[in-house]
Parts: structure tokens; sequence; C-alpha cells
């Protein structure tokens, strides 16, 4: 796996910095108004850094307007749903109440009773859900994400049922009649590699 640099910047106080894992990045942002991303070099981070860690300037090249979606489970509390916008603007806030989504204007799974987790694929999935009924919602044409299961296949009805439990059966057929009636409407789900993807949190 090609290393990542983790660039961070606390609001309140303006301290910033780089690390070169996850680890010693997440105890400086936890808990704290802080905007941060992952990069492939330091020179990237540094650069995203100088502009005020502008979410906007994490690309070099301009991304379609649209819908972005992305999952991760960085921050050790379980899985993480992300959807923004091309410029990295949260939008959970228009399908979820505010009050609960994190400080980071993300929303958090909490663990299925008997205290198992969900998977990052199903926060994926959850996400792309989201994303589909704000798109509904504010007539946006183009969704964008990382995840190739999600969008190609689950999003699709594709699934092996047997396998998988049936809380993320429910959720893929919910998922695929959303899809179908955006897709219906003139609207395209489309893969973006998460280095682009301006929702993604910097972690899987």
């Amino acid at each position: 796996m090609a290393k990542k640099y983790y660039a961070y910047l606390i609001l309140r106080t303006g301290e910033k910095g780089i690390g070169e894992n996850w680890k010693s990045v997440d105890p400086k942002v936890k808990g704290k108004e802080a905007r941060y991303r992952g990069f492939k070099t330091r020179k990237e981070a540094e650069v995203w850094l100088k502009a005020g860690a502008d979410y906007a300037l994490k690309h070099v090249k301009k991304l379609k307007k649209g819908i972005y979606f992305d999952a991760g489970t960085g921050r050790g509390h379980g899985v993480e749903i992300s959807v923004t916008d091309e410029k990295g603007e949260n939008l959970l806030h228009k399908t979820i109440h505010p009050k609960k989504l994190n400080v980071h204007g993300k929303h958090l799974l909490l663990a299925r009773p008997g205290g198992k987790d969900f998977t990052n694929n199903y926060g994926e999935l959850l996400a792309l859900k989201h994303a589909l009924q704000i798109a509904l919602k504010d007539a946006v044409s183009n969704i964008f994400g990382d995840s190739k299961l999600v969008i190609n296949y689950w999003s699709k009805g594709f699934m092996k049922e047997k396998d998988l439990p049936q809380e993320t059966v429910g959720l893929i057929e919910a998922v695929k009649d959303l899809r179908e009636t955006f897709e219906l409407m003139g609207g395209k789900v489309k893969y973006i590699s998460g280095d682009d993807n301006p929702a993604d949190l910097g972690f899987h």
C-alpha cells in the first residue's frame, strides 16, 4: 500500500501539522473542530495546509458538480459515513438530524444489538442511500463514490444473499429502488478514486 500523509488543522487554536500515519493524527483531532485529509505525498499535504486546509483544494483537477459519498472506520469508534458536495461541504444534515451528526458533520453507526459492528461496506451503501435521497430532493444529476462493490453490484441488487446479514440485504433492496428512480430521472452513479473523493474520510 502506498504511503499516506495526513495533514490537519485545529480551527480554534490554529495548530496544524502532518503525520505519516492516521494513529499519530487521530488523538490531535478527536473531539475537536478540525480539518484533516490524507495525501499521497508530503508536498501535497503542505500545499493543502498553506491554502488554509480548504477541502475544495484537495484536488488538482476541478471536480464535477454532484454529491460524493464515503465511509470509514479510522477513528476507532465504528463505521462513520460521509456525504458532501464537490467542494467537500457536508450534506448529511439534509437527511439526518444535526444532533445525530458528530463535530465533523459525519454520522457514526452505532454497533448492532449484541455489540457487533457494522462493516465498512455497509457504511458505504448507507452513505449512497443518503446521497440518493439528497440528489432526488435537490435535483442533482451526478453521484460519485469510491466503492466498486457498492456502485457496480449492491446498489444494482447483485449480492450473495445467503452470505449477508438480513439488515444488509434489506438496505441493498432499498438502495436498488432509490437508484432505479434516480436513473429513470436521468441521474448517474459513478466511480471516482478515493484520492479524488471530497467525501473521503482519509481512512478506511
